[in-house]
């Protein structure tokens, strides 16, 4: 039985009276295991009840690409997979965690189609880095291991599964998929130039990455936790880490990946080339941290032969080194839809309108980015243009917490920051590895007063814009922000997820005419 109690399901999609949209917040989760990953131990079954139990409205099922998964995971998940969607009221979309040759890993989600199961397999066998480095190449000589971990050739690699995709996409029947690149940071792998190239390669596609990686409870204490860092974000560079990053690029930020989290480094420097590049938080649920189950069978030759781990079985002890929450139990990414359905929250997702959070921080949080003070202004991934030297309005509508979270308080936000970045346009070609934007600024902070209830609002005017600039917005609990308000690197094996929560937001742009 699994340890901890979920957190109660939240109250209906967030909406006031006043509210002028036509979408609500749907709160869901990208990156998620199951028997079929070769190192996790829940099934279908078991994540799809527990992430209604932790009031998610969607959901990707995204077991680890490979040769044995390869064989025949896909097909035998796929019943399990539609009979979850007929049990609970969830959206439980199909993926798969594909191993970018050259790279980190991604979030492959495809929308819920009878030709999904079919796209995934061919998708995988053809690209995958771990399949490609145990077969043969079909276009060339045996590929060994190292050509599909770094160097030119596996970067190309991940471009032209980018490119295949693309046409598949034009000409098949499925017709849509969407990939985010999965703890970019992590191991120093993933270099700014190779997220320009993924985000040229497949617009629309390719389109964010986690600001925030899942297994958010490595940092806690051995014997129970691992004393590791935050989402395991603890490596050193090796062979193929991109030269640029110094060791801190390597750690969380207050459990965010520092690219998203450090103001002005690699995805303000995305950002101001004037481009979508977005940003999920998700658990990478593989096991839970103090649970008790035990996976089934934890042999190679039984996920060989059977393709899963067999059924999990409850040990009656907490067991040590669980680095996971459960799906939604700690870390949140919000859509808003036009309708909880498997077409609008991909088309969402794809336009960014997207907030995340971790430890239900808050309910929901909202900008409303009006040029000149007039109409309902637009969101977060929308863009909108001023006059030069006209004044843009900013509003910020936050949604406190109205229950516990899984530590049992009530979380409180205790500041807000207006974050201001000046789009200077695409980069050139001996620049592609710039991961820096100095420009980028804090224009305001709100604090919010100790007793606040109900919904919160904040305003700031952009006075006299004469440049194009996008707006993002940072939120936090307080307790571990430096003097500036900016998150702190995570201690390894010292850094509780609980006592230092963040919402972040995507941006909105605006352009000068």
């Amino acid at each position: 039985m699994h340890s901890h109690a979920p957190s109660p399901l939240p109250p209906d999609p967030v909406s006031s009276p006043g509210d002028d949209r036509e979408f609500a917040w749907y709160a869901g989760d990208h990156h998620i295991h199951t028997t079929f990953s070769r190192d996790a131990m829940y099934s279908v079954d078991d994540q799809v009840r527990r992430a209604r139990e932790c009031g998610l409205d969607w959901m990707v099922i995204t077991d680890h690409g490979g040769p044995d998964h390869a064989k025949q995971s896909v097909a035998l998940q796929t019943p399990l997979i539609e009979q979850a969607r007929r049990r609970y009221p969830v959206l439980v979309f199909q993926g798969m965690e594909w191993n970018i040759p050259g790279a980190e890993h991604a979030t492959f989600i495809a929308p819920e189609h009878e030709d999904t199961p079919a796209l995934l397999e061919r998708f995988e066998r053809m690209f995958d880095g771990d399949v490609l480095a145990a077969t043969s190449n079909p276009t060339g000589p045996r590929l060994i291991e190292h050509s599909v971990q770094g160097g030119p050739q596996a970067e190309q690699l991940g471009l032209d599964a980018l490119a295949w995709l693309v046409e598949e996409l034009r000409t098949g029947t499925v017709g849509e998929a969407l990939v985010l690149s999965n703890h970019p940071m992590r191991t120093g792998r993933v270099s700014p130039s190779k997220v320009r190239g993924w985000r040229d390669a497949a617009p629309g596609v390719f389109v964010g990455w986690e600001g925030a990686p899942g297994h958010q409870a490595a940092a806690l204490p051995a014997p129970l936790g691992r004393g590791r860092g935050r989402g395991q974000y603890d490596e050193s560079p090796g062979r193929w880490s991109f030269p640029g990053y110094d060791l801190d690029q390597y750690r969380t930020w207050g459990g965010f990946d520092a690219a998203t989290a450090r103001m002005g480094g690699l995805w303000d420097s995305l950002l101001a080339e004037g481009l979508p590049w977005w940003i999920t938080a998700n658990s990478d649920n593989h096991f839970d941290h103090g649970d008790t189950v035990v996976v089934g069978d934890a042999s190679r030759a039984h996920y060989v032969e059977h393709g899963h781990r067999g059924t999990p079985v409850d040990s009656g002890v907490v067991q040590h080194g669980y680095v996971d929450f459960a799906p939604g139990f700690y870390s949140r990414t919000c859509v808003g839809s036009a309708r909880r359905d498997y077409p609008s929250v991909m088309a969402a997702l794809r336009a960014g309108r997207v907030f995340v959070v971790h430890g239900g921080l808050v309910r929901a949080v909202e900008a409303r980015v009006r040029p000149g003070g007039e109409g309902p202004g637009v969101t977060f991934g929308a863009r909108t243009s001023v006059r030069r030297g006209g004044d843009v309005e900013v509003e910020l509508l936050v949604d406190p917490a109205v229950e516990p979270n899984g530590s049992g308080s009530l979380p409180r936000s205790a500041r807000w920051d207006v974050i201001v970045g000046t789009v200077t346009g695409r980069v050139a070609d001996t620049e592609r590895d710039l991961f820096e934007a100095p420009g980028t600024r804090v224009v305001e902070s709100f604090e919010v007063p100790a007793h606040a209830t109900g919904r919160q609002r904040f305003r700031t005017v952009l006075r006299g814009v004469a440049d194009p600039l996008y707006v993002r917005f940072r939120g936090s609990d307080g307790r571990h922000a430096d003097a500036d308000g900016h998150p702190r690197v995570d201690r390894i094996g010292d850094s509780d997820p609980w006592d230092d929560l963040w919402c972040y937001t995507n941006p909105v742009f605006v352009d000068v005419v």
